[in-house]
């Protein structure tokens, strides 16, 4: 696989490299190694899939506080979405700043979230779906997230959320305190 830096290290964008031949092709989503490699954590304890059955549906901002915090790899496997990050690791030189990357089942890209951010999926078009996985299990009582629309952030969304769930529309605006950035510092 390729490794493209972001805006919002240590986040990279990943495309596959494929072998192909007449039959179509071949490519490998993910290796231990090659994560080593570049410094990415790779000890994956679940795979999601998460499908949404219509257009602007938003999934986040969500992410786990430690000792729960966790990275994942997120790619779309059915229609487009657009996949946004929020650093919010109060140490970070990009702590508050946002990056989004369309995924799609056509361009087969990949986005590594690093622990310490917020995650959100939004999607493009009807039918879509993602598969990611995660280096923690799901620990609801440390789960926290971030409204999509807090202008402490405002994250630029490519289309405006239509269906949001009770859960995600009701996060509070950021305080450091609720939100946990205070344990945050250092993750990787």
């Amino acid at each position: 696989m390729q490794v493209h830096e972001t805006p919002l290290p240590p986040a990279r964008l990943m495309a596959l490299e494929k072998h192909g031949d007449e039959r179509g092709f071949f490519a490998r989503m993910f290796c231990a190694r090659e994560f080593e490699a570049v410094g990415l954590e790779h000890n994956f304890v679940q795979v999601n899939n998460s499908f949404s059955a219509r257009r602007a549906t938003l999934r986040g901002l969500h992410y786990q506080l430690p000792p729960a915090a966790e990275a994942k790899l997120v790619r779309c496997v059915r229609g487009t979405l657009y996949d946004a990050i929020l650093d919010l690791r109060p140490d970070s030189p990009s702590f508050g700043k946002s990056f989004g990357v369309e995924l799609s089942a056509e361009n087969r890209l990949m986005i590594y979230v690093p622990r310490g951010f917020a995650h959100a999926i939004l999607t493009l078009e009807d039918k879509s779906e993602a598969f990611y996985f995660s280096s923690a299990f799901y620990t609801p009582e440390q789960e926290r997230g971030v409204r999509w629309n807090d202008p402490r952030f405002a994250i630029p969304w490519p289309i405006e959320p239509a269906e949001i769930s009770a859960k995600d529309r009701s996060w509070p605006d950021f305080d450091p305190v609720f939100h946990g950035s205070e344990k945050l510092v250092g993750l990787r």
